[in-house]
């Protein structure tokens, strides 16, 4: 008989310090007779520490072995409340540290990207190999897989394409066997690699992704995302007030909501689980007994509340023609291959005679270099420091409460979604 195979994701913040692992642990205890994949995501804050590394390195200044110290001693700290000091695990981790230490020896010959994914993998194949350490010490059967063994990709590194077709048969022959030995495999989200062998990303907090994607290739009966949060709720309860819970969602509203930005779960999550018709559990390490939110593909009429997403760190890019001519179907072509060549995602957009405005977040590196690009042929104004602040289902009568003092940039409204990008209007201050 074919076991059901069920597909956990823990994130960062449930592997945060020692405390947290042993939490994830006494969860798993709850399903040591089932046969779980595990996905586990960087320790708390290792992949910030690790960008820094890779800034640092790349922009040939100092501090990327300040900052890699740091994320060593968090994890040399982490480990020693829960291992013997003499454990093997101290020297397997420091060995996957000493990778990153190999990179920054020899002078930089590589592209940012290139060299994000080698350094700011580590994170994952640490918090995996510890986590599944404390697993096995604890009585609960773990196999640990190298997820570059299996999710094979291009090459566009920090937001690599997978190949589904090797992904699905590396899947079912790295993990299916193990499952027959052990209770569970667990493995790291994010990571992946390319045909040479080298590592690729699967673009940032990409570890949900991972989850579906092992979800679809292993015909799972469920996935389930493990937060800080009750399941999918409202709005960011870190920025608002009385957010409630969405107990119950549609494949369709969930794709809407992670488009729009809602951090929950990874843009990429939904459509894979979609195809198979995976059920979707968001639920809280916190409190593992509430039963969270279920997304599957329920198409009963719903009546969803309001949905608030705020995108912090946009812009507004303003692109006119030089010659004050139309902004025709030409331009248009030529600008969006520039987006795609720069790999910026367009959030807003909208065009007039005479020029084409868009919002897009202002990612490090990638949009000095568009504008760079563009300014050959158009000019270019931007306002920065912006928010995008996106309502599904929206009532007219909140709109207000939630602009406050900002002014409304750009506004849209597609049936029951309203997207504007506003900007804070400092108070004026009249010298005495």
């Amino acid at each position: 008989m074919k076991k059901e195979i069920q597909v956990f994701k823990f994130g960062g913040s449930s592997v945060r310090d020692a405390d947290a692992i042993r939490n994830v642990t006494t969860i798993l205890t709850d399903y040591k007779d089932k046969s779980l994949v595990i996905i586990v995501s960087a320790m708390g804050k290792t992949t910030n520490l690790l960008e820094k590394v890779v800034n640092a390195y790349f922009n040939e200044t100092e501090g990327a072995m300040a900052h890699l110290e740091e994320a060593k001693k968090a994890h040399y700290k982490v480990m020693s409340e829960l291992f013997d000091i003499k454990h093997e695990v101290f020297a397997q981790v420091n060995d996957l540290f000493v990778e990153i230490e190999w990179v920054l020896e020899e002078p930089v010959q590589d592209s940012y990207d290139y060299i994000y994914d080698q350094i700011v993998s580590i994170g994952e194949l640490v918090s995996s190999r510890i986590l599944a350490t404390f697993l096995n010490q604890n009585q609960l059967q773990t196999a640990l897989i190298d997820a570059r063994d299996v999710i094979l990709t291009d090459d566009t590194f920090r937001d690599a394409q997978v190949n589904w077709e090797q992904t699905k048969l590396k899947a079912q022959k790295e993990v299916l066997p193990r499952l027959e030995k052990h209770s569970f495999v667990l493995t790291q989200g994010f990571i992946a690699s390319n045909n040479e062998n080298q590592n690729t990303t699967l673009g940032r907090e990409g570890s949900d992704y991972t989850a579906a994607i092992f979800s679809f290739c292993l015909d799972a009966v469920s996935m389930s995302i493990w937060k800080d949060v009750p399941g999918v709720l409202t709005a960011d309860p870190r920025l608002f007030e009385n957010v409630s819970l969405i107990n119950r969602m549609s494949y369709k509203e969930a794709i809407e909501m992670t488009y729009y930005g809602a951090k929950v779960i990874h843009p990429k999550t939904i459509k894979p689980l979609q195809n198979k018709s995976i059920p979707l559990f968001v639920k809280s390490f916190i409190d593992p007994k509430n039963e969270g939110t279920m997304i599957d593909g329920n198409t009963d009429v719903i009546q969803y509340p309001p949905v608030v997403v705020v995108e912090t760190n946009q812009c507004l890019l303003h692109i006119s023609t030089k010659d004050f001519s139309f902004v025709a179907e030409r331009h248009l072509s030529f600008l969006f291959q520039l987006f795609n060549k720069h790999r910026i995602k367009i959030n807003m957009m909208q065009n007039m005679a005479i020029s084409f405005s868009v919002c897009v977040t202002n990612t490090a590196g990638r949009l000095d270099q568009l504008i760079t690009s563009l300014e050959t042929d158009f000019n270019v104004v931007m306002d920065d420091q912006l928010e995008l602040i996106t309502v599904r289902n929206y009532k007219e009568e909140m709109l207000k409460s939630l602009i406050g003092d900002k002014i409304i940039l750009f506004e849209e409204r597609i049936r029951q979604t309203i997207q504007m990008v506003v900007k804070k209007v400092e108070p004026l201050r009249w010298k005495t």
